[in-house]
């Protein structure tokens, strides 16, 4: 709870700079009423006494022009009204609707099968976000990690134990062209959560090291420091242990390979089964009474347990980050405090996990007086969290060290190849670890996320300087002393690398930088400092932070940079993060599910972000924004053709269209095909978008919906409103119908309505990049659609003061001029966006134009805007599981069955074309099922 954050609501980018042009079309909105009401005022006058203006309505009353103006003014309004495009919002909702459940939560490319996970969109505001992501913030374990703890070497009394080869050290010596040999005992079965080589350790043979004492006392607090819960038989084969944390668990594991084996938890007592502790081959269950437990937090970094041996001696038994507890160990042994720091720096550079271990035998009078205090503390009503941390305090000093873990958790499968492409498109990943320094620097190295030709910056709290204030103990100076340090190093770093980016040729940028020193870094008056440097980084790595110091670098960089962020964790001290930045991705993995709910996308794995982001993401930046200004272009046009036409009618607001056509025409005639080019528009198809990651760069530009872009689009409105409108009306002067009368009012706007309608729908053909058959259907659909609605309507007798339309379009269709004017007035409104389409693709071509060029020739086999199922590396056997998992399924009745009734699966996998093997429990269900005669019915 100290580290949460009020939940956000979150809205796109791409939606807030809508709503600005929403705003500007309200401004243009009123800018036409009242050019109209001013021109109605002034057009008032009894000199055009052919048009009987008088007193008996105040719309035309001569005498009070200020009033003619006014109710013009709410006329125009009425009528001008299509300009802002209402239905936009329900069409975009729509769309990132389908888009989410359909399309992300579908791709089989961020299935994971092993853990039968899926994607999933819990929210569909920001799918055209994720196609502009220009910051990630990561965290490292289980995200880049897997989450996956192994016990693989330890420090206990000054000598290193374990004698095998992490995969990050593999990694450093490859990247050095040194070659490591990796030996390992044949034949040698391994426990989930140890893999721990070295015999000097095992089977009791702890006995002949000499600190044989620190041994023991190190497996013990392996054994009793925990908040470990067994489960199933008290056998070492078939225990389970429920922890709270894999490393717990995996640190439970190896005391019982050691030979101190948890097996049984009461809410005061720890049984504990030790071997070879008083002579080799004795095992005996020792009882030990648990007084009271300090749990871990995210601010103690520690854990204690005070116990009672059977003997009564008392001992607190503390393990927690190296930080923390080496503040709190007794002035002695100075050797081994120097000792075991080397060893946890060494483990630290192989990539691994480090706890330190520590203990302190209490007297009775001590603890009795320390645990009146806790006793308070805890049943204190206000601030008990605060009140436990100061009481812990007290009694967490003088601690002996015992020595320190180093546990193993490997990277994900894809993560390098992963952060190596999202590089390439653009996008700037930091990572944000409470690691020490020299492992979270080595896991960068391993996911390529820093390497050696990068110039690396990096700002530690471990230095002799700060060291040698900490040894002082006071705490105010050592502030002081801090700040000034990082003020320092801060400004010494950017000064060197604006030389760096000078020069034309100088190297990537890097910066690593500790919880300490960020916390002083992100005082105000440093924080710009702090913005400006890392910004000018290609990659950041923060070690040694808390999950509030997570959320406050990427709020810095959100609010500081005004640049999209994109946060990713997988568990509780991620959700901060998750929060703070314009896109939460949790990833399904070890810790629950806690970074899952608070996250608006989830994933399996840390390498599914590539087609999240670069396939997904930037397929519906594009579409969006297509759709966008595709219903801004269709209906400021087809306004702005009742606007001409207004100044032919003295600004009297009379209607150039009818009224059906008005409501009709964002409704019916021009909403399928824009939906479909929202959801099936695809410039180029899921593996190149992969293969060329710089096509991604064009979102973090914001490319496609720059106000030039919308300028560009308002340009064309303009000039084709002029062509239809003018076209229509100056063809129309001279036209007659079959019985040679001069077309009517109603005539010309049936004639301009259909060519608005047919320039419109081609218009969006000509900006589509593939055009499938739903493009046709919608196309053709939509004018078939107003062909059929005119027919219908002109033919159906309607009340004098409404038979506007009557028989309009057949009088129209019986003339050449209907026709003529059908294919020419489009192709000449439509002439310009040819050319400048033209000009642009072959002078000023995107990125993807270019791509689209290069791969012309080559078929593309997949289904447009579906989801590419050829394109995946899943086997049959995985895409099956994945198939299974989408069938629907029914609650059983009165079968016995708790969860989902076996049957159902079966049929509807039968039903789908899936091969479902018949499960034994389903056909014993079927068999005991009883078949109830049918009774006739009586008539």
């Amino acid at each position: 709870m100290m580290n949460s954050m009020k939940i956000p609501s979150k809205r796109s980018t791409l939606e807030k700079k809508l709503d600005k042009l929403i705003l500007i079309l309200f401004s243009v909105l009123f800018c036409m009423c009242l050019l109209g009401a001013i021109g109605s005022g002034i057009f008032i006058n009894r000199k055009y006494y052919y048009l009987r203006f008088d007193n008996s309505e105040k719309q035309f009353d001569p005498d009070n022009r200020f009033v003619v103006a006014v109710l013009t003014m709410f006329t125009l309004i009425t009528l001008y009204s299509p300009i802002i495009p209402i239905s936009l919002y329900v069409s975009v909702e729509m769309i990132k609707f389908i888009q989410s459940t359909q399309f992300i939560n579908n791709d089989l490319c961020m299935y994971h099968a092993e853990s039968n996970t899926p994607a999933l969109a819990r929210t569909s505001n920001l799918n055209e976000e994720l196609g502009q992501v220009e910051y990630i913030f990561s965290d490292k374990t289980g995200t880049l990690t897997r989450n996956l703890m192994e016990f693989f070497k330890c420090s206990i009394g000054g000598e290193v134990y374990g004698t095998g080869v992490s995969e990050i050290e593999m990694g450093t010596a490859q990247r050095s062209g040194a070659k490591m040999e990796v030996q390992k005992e044949p034949n040698a079965a391994r426990e989930k959560g140890f893999n721990f080589d070295d015999a000097r350790l095992m089977r009791g043979a702890w006995r002949n090291e000499p600190n044989p004492d620190f041994c023991k006392e190190f497996f013990r607090c392996l054994a009793i420091c925990h908040t470990v819960l067994p489960e199933g038989d008290d056998s070492p084969e078939k225990i389970r242990y429920q922890a709270a944390s894999p490393d717990e668990a995996a640190l439970v594991t190896a005391a019982k390979n050691f030979g101190f084996f948890f097996y049984k938890r009461s809410p005061t007592t720890i049984h504990v089964r030790e071997s070879h502790v008083e002579k080799m081959g004795k095992v005996q269950d020792v009882p030990y009474e648990i007084l009271n437990v300090l749990e871990f937090n995210s601010t103690r970094k520690r854990q204690s347990v005070v116990c009672r041996y059977p003997d009564g001696r008392l001992v607190l038994y503390c393990k927690g980050a190296d930080t923390v507890i080496y503040e709190r160990l007794a002035d002695s042994e100075n050797d081994l405090k120097r000792t075991t720091r080397d060893h946890l720096e060494q483990f630290g550079a192989a990539g691994l996990r480090t706890l330190c271990l520590a203990y302190r035998d209490l007297s009775s009078d001590s603890y009795e007086n320390w645990n009146e205090k806790y006793i308070q503390a805890k049943s204190s009503l206000r601030d008990r969290e605060k009140k436990l941390d100061e009481v812990a305090e007290l009694i967490e000093k003088d601690l002996v060290l015992i020595g320190c873990t180093a546990i193993e958790d490997k990277l994900q499968e894809g993560v390098p190849a992963c952060i190596e492409t999202l590089s390439r498109a653009g996008i700037k990943i930091w990572v944000l670890t409470g690691d020490k320094l020299e492992t979270a620097i080595n896991i960068a190295y391993a996911c390529k996320l820093i390497n050696n030709n990068m110039k690396q910056f990096i700002i530690s709290s471990e230095t002799d300087a700060i060291r040698e204030v900490e040894d002082r103990g006071d705490q105010v100076e050592l502030a002081r002393f801090m700040k000034d340090t990082v003020k320092d190093e801060l400004k010494r770093c950017y000064e060197e690398a604006k030389q760096y980016l000078r020069s034309a040729s100088g190297p990537k940028l890097a910066l690593v930088i500790d919880g300490k020193c960020l916390m002083y870094a992100l005082d105000p008056t440093l924080r710009v400092m702090l913005l400006n440097m890392s910004l000018n980084c290609s990659s950041v790595v923060c070690c040694r932070v808390s999950p509030l110091q997570k959320a406050q670098v990427t709020s810095l960089v959100r609010k500081g940079a005004q640049r999209i962020t994109l946060s990713i964790g997988d568990g509780a001290n991620d959700v901060s993060m998750i929060q703070a930045a314009h896109v939460g991705v949790g990833i399904s993995g070890q810790e629950g599910m806690q970074a899952v709910m608070a996250s608006d996308f989830a994933i399996a794995q840390f390498r599914f972000l590539t087609d999240l982001l670069l396939v997904h993401g930037r397929w519906s930046y594009a579409r969006v924004c297509k759709v966008v200004t595709y219903f801004f272009y269709k209906n400021l046009m087809f306004t702005l053709t009742q606007f001409w036409f207004t100044f032919r009618t003295g600004f009297s607001g009379q209607r150039f269209y009818d009224d059906w056509f008005q409501s009709l025409y964002n409704v019916i005639f021009t909403a399928l095909p824009v939906i479909i080019i929202g959801l099936f528009d695809k410039d180029v198809n899921a593996s190149l978008s992969k293969k060329y990651p710089e096509l991604y760069k064009e979102g973090i530009r914001d490319t496609f919906f720059k106000w030039r872009v919308v300028a560009t689009w308002a340009f064309f409105a303009i000039y084709q409103s002029l062509v239809l409108y003018y076209f229509v009306i100056a063809s129309s002067t001279s036209g007659m119908n079959s019985s040679g009368k001069m077309f009517g009012l109603w005539d010309v706007s049936t004639m301009a309505f259909t060519c608005v309608v047919v320039t419109v729908n081609l218009r969006l053909l000509m900006m589509c990049n593939t055009i499938t058959r739903w493009h046709h259907i919608s196309v053709g659909g939509s004018i078939l659609a107003w062909f059929i609605f005119i027919f219908i309507y002109s033919g159906v007798v309607l009340p004098k003061e409404q038979e506007n339309i009557y028989f309009v379009i057949y009088v129209l269709m019986s003339t050449l001029y209907f026709y003529i004017t059908l294919l020419l007035v489009p192709v000449a409104a439509l002439f310009c966006d040819f050319v400048y389409l033209g000009v642009q693709r072959w002078f000023f071509p995107y990125d993807y134009q270019i791509v689209q060029e290069i791969h012309r020739h080559e078929p593309d086999n997949s289904r447009v805007g579906l989801l590419e199922i050829g394109n995946n590396d899943l086997s049959p056997d995985e895409a099956r599981s994945f198939a299974i998992m989408q069938l629907p399924g029914q609650k059983s009745k009165h079968t016995g069955f708790a969860f989902d009734s076996p049957g159902y699966e079966s049929f509807f996998a039968s039903q789908a074309g899936v091969y479902v093997p018949q499960k034994a429990w389903d056909v014993a269900r079927r068999a005991s099922m009883r078949t109830r005669p049918k009774i006739p019915s009586k008539n």
